[in-house]
């Protein structure tokens, strides 16, 4: 009866991680979510019949009219997501025409994750876009990977990946994050990538936790944990760490080499 007891307790536990996202870190904004551990931006639409059209096309017309807001609602999300330090998706988007189509177009493939019929008639939809693939391509500097690491990097290294604890410094996340010294240098950042991990699974990951960032498949088995000392930048995405510990980072080749395969976690508020 205890082991009985046990299991319906843990599997209880395991659908309400379900349900509530799990242990991701979610950033809310005004029109929906910013999946920032999934590297998705999430929003939902709501669509009512119109009674003045047959009532069997009532759903389909609800349907259509719950995706447009979803689109709308999804586009404004991502708008308001930070590339880097200084600019904003929307940023991007006013100054380059180019962009803009790109980010429209990826915006308009969404993802719908699922269909709600509600008792009134009315539908929701949840929808979803990666900030991954094509979104970030687009939005990242031509040219990635160029730095030089702050000293020769000798051979070896034993660590398999990077986690910045950066709590209590309010740092919002980003597309492209740096990790600099106090006097401004690139430790990690878009100048020591590759652009394919980079599109591929995003510059950096974010957790709420230090065993949530220590058994992330990006880091683990063996992860270099840092402690951040400040945040700078007017969006307040780049991480501050000691000069020590920017040496001991760029101390071994395969130290860089997990930073080239963005294996970094942020650790936020």
């Amino acid at each position: 009866m205890r082991r009985g007891l046990i299991l319906s307790l843990l599997l209880g536990y395991l659908l309400s991680a379900q349900v509530s996202g799990g242990y991701d870190y979610v950033q809310q904004m005004p029109a929906g979510a910013i999946d920032w551990t999934r590297c998705v931006v999430k929003a939902t639409g709501i669509g009512a019949p119109n009674p003045d059209v047959p009532l069997a096309a009532q759903r389909a017309g609800a349907l259509r009219a719950a995706k447009l807001d979803a689109l709308r609602n999804i586009l404004e999300t991502i708008k308001g997501v930070y590339i880097d330090a200084e600019t904003t998706v929307e940023n991007a988007m006013t100054v380059s025409d180019v962009i803009k189509t790109k980010i429209n177009g990826i915006v308009s493939n969404f993802t719908v994750t699922d269909i709600r019929y509600m008792s009134d008639g009315s539908i929701e939809v949840d929808v979803e876009v990666p900030l991954t693939g094509e979104m970030i391509n687009t939005l990242l500097p031509q040219q990635v990977g160029m730095n030089s690491p702050l000293v020769q990097p000798q051979a070896g290294g034993i660590f398999t990946g990077l986690i910045i604890d950066a709590r209590g410094f309010k740092v919002q996340p980003a597309m492209a994050p740096k990790i600099v010294t106090p006097d401004g240098v690139e430790v990690y950042g878009t100048g020591f990538v590759s652009r394919e991990y980079a599109v591929e699974m995003g510059i950096a990951g974010y957790a709420k936790n230090i065993e949530q960032a220590r058994n992330d498949d990006r880091v683990k088995p063996n992860p270099l944990i840092i402690k951040a000392i400040g945040v700078t930048g007017p969006n307040k995405t780049d991480i501050i760490i000691s000069p020590n510990d920017a040496m001991r980072l760029h101390q071994y080749s395969e130290n860089l080499k997990f930073l080239e395969q963005c294996r970094v976690m942020i650790i936020v508020d």
